[in-house]
């Protein structure tokens, strides 16, 4: 699949057993994937951890989860 960096698309999780979905553009799905992949767990077990912190919607806190990582890696 080709990737638009800011194309929103509908990605299913599951998490603690249920299914849900979330709405990212391709660049935070790709970076959250890859953060997923660097730590060794899955999304799904990567989404349930950013889900037991959130306090809005989990497509909300997954961008910020990422831009706050992407911050934190990049020393800023």
């Amino acid at each position: 699949m080709t990737t638009e960096p800011g194309r929103i698309r509908k990605h299913s999780l599951e998490i603690a057993g249920h299914r849900t979905s979330v709405s990212l553009e391709d660049a935070f799905w790709e970076a959250f994937a890859e953060m997923a992949r660097v730590r060794g767990i899955s999304v799904n077990r990567l989404a349930a951890e950013v889900d037991r912190a959130r306090p809005g919607n989990l497509s909300s806190a997954i961008r910020v989860f990422v831009l706050d990582e992407t911050r934190r890696l990049s020393g800023s």
